[in-house]
């Protein structure tokens, strides 16, 4: 996904192709992804763009717009795999050697605006995965960061350097207990750092991902603060171009996961885990925990959670007594027999009521709801025993042949049945 860095070249393409210029043509794809799920359509965005003068191109975090003439002004964000192309010019994307050269227009565009010139330069929205978004913000241009999505949003590292001090920093980090990774990924905490930049902040801060933001200390926070703004200037700096970047960064060797000789220059070893959803790399001889982490919480939750001893015949379950049950007579916890044997000793818990089926009673209704409910269903299917037959003797559907009963030899039969099977319990058989 597209971060800072490279949200940030793309303006800086933006700026160098678009602004100043008027859009003569626009040509669009219907998308409800793209459009849809942001309340617009390709025909409005089509409507609003056409004939305007470009005026400006900015960006915070993850978001970039165009500032036309006119309002509504476009807002954009590239979501996974989301991208802008022009024309003239086929080193926008910063990382070119993944790139295929491709005839224009290119695949899975969205939009694509012509500008009014004598050599006019062409401008695509692409995006393959469909989850970038296009939307129309109708206001002043003054406004557009004052209003949803950019105000929902935290200070950008480089647009807003003036609100985003260490202290303020540091207010915010100690205001929350979350692994401190998934703070720094929160869009709501910082605008445009994602996977990899806060791999690289971590790194540089020699910051475990997983430790809880609470638990930091002053001078950990403080390495933190440090390392969010060398990265994030250094990379707009370079053009999100990672030649440029230094050779220790971490984002240069991580993209082996898997492999054995997954290292960095000085031959310290690169291992992953996930924290918020994410993967993380990490350096495990640099980033040390100095505190508690997520996956150790998670640990201990489980291990007190599964804490069971017996004592004198009571059960403890983290720290609290219970008494143990004891079984039936027949074996089954939670009977009514176990229960009325078990009166002396503390309340015995029952077995949950299973739904009746049809054609069954409960003992509590007796023997004549019993019988009647049976009647009205002859063909039911009895439970055998290991033999093929029922405890009465009767074959049971698993026997050859069927066997038909008189009424009254039913009714002698149910009945049999039925004390055969209350004696058995009482007597523990």
């Amino acid at each position: 996904m597209p971060e800072i860095a490279e949200v940030y070249r793309i303006v800086h393409f933006l700026r160098k192709y678009l602004v100043g210029r008027i859009i003569a043509s626009v040509e669009v794809q219907e998308d409800a992804n793209v459009y849809g799920k942001v309340g617009t359509s390709a025909s409005e965005f089509k409507q609003a763009i056409t004939g305007k003068k470009v005026l400006e191109a900015h960006a915070q975090g993850k978001y970039f717009w165009l500032v036309m003439s006119s309002p509504p002004h476009p807002l954009m964000h590239f979501g996974m795999t989301g991208w802008m192309k022009f024309s003239n010019d086929d080193s926008t994307y910063y990382r070119p050697a993944w790139e295929k050269k491709e005839e224009w227009p290119p695949r899975f565009w969205k939009f694509i605006l012509e500008t009014q010139e004598k050599i006019p330069c062409k401008a695509a929205f692409v995006d393959s995965r469909r989850f970038g978004r296009i939307r129309l913000l109708d206001c002043d241009a003054s406004s557009i960061r004052k209003i949803p999505p950019l105000s929902l949003n935290g200070p950008d590292p480089i647009a807003d350097k003036a609100i985003l001090t260490k202290e303020w920093f540091k207010e915010k980090v100690r205001a929350r207990s979350v692994p401190i990774k998934a703070w720094l990924l929160d869009q709501a905490s910082i605008s445009g750092i994602g996977n990899w930049v806060g791999d690289e902040i971590m790194y540089h801060s020699r910051t475990h991902p997983e430790q809880y933001s609470n638990t930091l200390s002053d001078d950990q926070l403080s390495r933190i603060y440090d390392s969010l703004m060398y990265i994030c200037e250094t990379a707009v700096a370079a053009n999100a171009e990672s030649s440029k970047f230094p050779d220790d960064w971490l984002m240069l060797h991580r993209w082996g996961k898997g492999q054995k000789d997954n290292k960095l220059p000085n031959g310290a070893r690169i291992t992953f885990l996930e924290v918020g959803g994410r993967t993380s790399a990490i350096v495990p001889s640099v980033q040390k925990k100095s505190g508690p982490v997520a996956g150790d919480l998670i640990k201990d939750a489980t291990k007190d959670h599964e804490i069971t001893e017996q004592v004198n015949g009571t059960t403890k379950r983290n720290g609290k007594s219970q008494k143990a049950i004891k079984p039936s007579a027949s074996g089954r916890k939670g009977s009514k027999v176990s229960a009325a044997k078990n009166e002396g000793d503390g309340p015995a818990r029952e077995k949950p009521k299973q739904k009746r089926r049809k054609g069954k009673a409960s003992e509590e209704e007796g023997e004549d709801v019993e019988l009647a409910e049976t009647e009205k269903t002859p063909a039911k299917k009895q439970k055998t025993s290991d033999k093929g037959k029922s405890p009465t003797g009767v074959r049971s559907a698993k026997s050859t042949g069927p066997t038909t009963l008189p009424v009254k030899s039913r009714k002698a039969t149910i009945e049999a049945a039925t004390g055969l099977r209350r004696s058995k319990r009482l007597s523990g058989v």
